[in-house]
């Protein structure tokens, strides 16, 4: 039954939502990441924690948190799980006991060396060149910083 009512008239369609595809590529994503990160042991959030560590050790919550752009109430749990599994430690930093610092175990590091072919399968399974993923990241990136100071500003 077609109701011609008016409403909904000037609602975009679906698919011409750019929300819709960034989200609807985050799940796509997520299907690729999933099987290649089970092996790792490892949730998408945990990889990406691993992925900062992996390229600069030490870090503390906050700075996780900038480069992450998650709170620390999002983040400690992440990184209690990470140190339940051996993969970090988290300590008072010694300077200043309300900053807590993240550091790699031996067996964190050792992950780095099973995650190496992740970026590899990931470009594959895109079907896109290193330089068309560039642009697309540059574009997502200035869409993000945007999009967040709008946030702030609203």
């Amino acid at each position: 039954m077609d109701n011609d009512d008016g409403a909904g008239a000037d609602l975009p369609d679906l698919n011409s939502l750019l929300c819709f595809t960034v989200y609807s590529a985050g799940h796509a994503f997520n299907k690729v990441y999933k099987p290649l990160l089970d092996e790792l042991g490892l949730t998408y959030p945990q990889y990406l924690v691993m992925v900062a560590l992996w390229a600069g050790d030490d870090q503390s919550v906050g700075e996780l948190g900038e480069k992450l752009f998650l709170e620390s109430s999002t983040l400690t749990p992440l990184l209690k799980r990470l140190e339940a599994e051996g993969l970090v430690r988290r300590r008072r930093d010694k300077a200043d006991e309300r900053v807590v610092r993240i550091t790699l175990t031996d067996q964190g590091r050792a992950l780095k060396s099973k995650a190496i072919r992740i970026p590899a399968s990931i470009l594959k399974a895109t079907g896109m060149t290193i330089a068309e993923l560039r642009a697309l990241g540059e574009q997502m990136a200035m869409l993000r910083r945007n999009l967040r100071q709008a946030g702030l500003e609203g």
